[in-house]
């Protein structure tokens, strides 16, 4: 997943909220900080986006990114 495609997935899933929640949820699972803090670390976008996603009880079945093929 490219960091433009973690984005599109994010405003898909989660619509104009999801840049505030980008910033504002803190995720243990990439060392407990924000998604925004984890990526500008250097931390993988795919990794980011399934920790939100688990965060947020986002079913599995849309973990890919809305209307996007399941891509490991």
């Amino acid at each position: 997943m490219r960091l433009s495609e973690f984005w599109i997935a994010m405003r898909d899933e989660f619509g104009a909220y999801g840049s505030t929640l980008a910033h504002d949820l803190v995720l243990a699972e990439v060392g407990g900080v924000s998604a925004e803090q984890a990526l500008a670390a250097g931390a993988a976008p795919r990794d980011v986006w399934l920790a939100i996603c688990r965060a947020s009880d986002v079913p599995p079945e849309r973990w890919h990114g809305m209307g996007r093929l399941n891509k490991a």
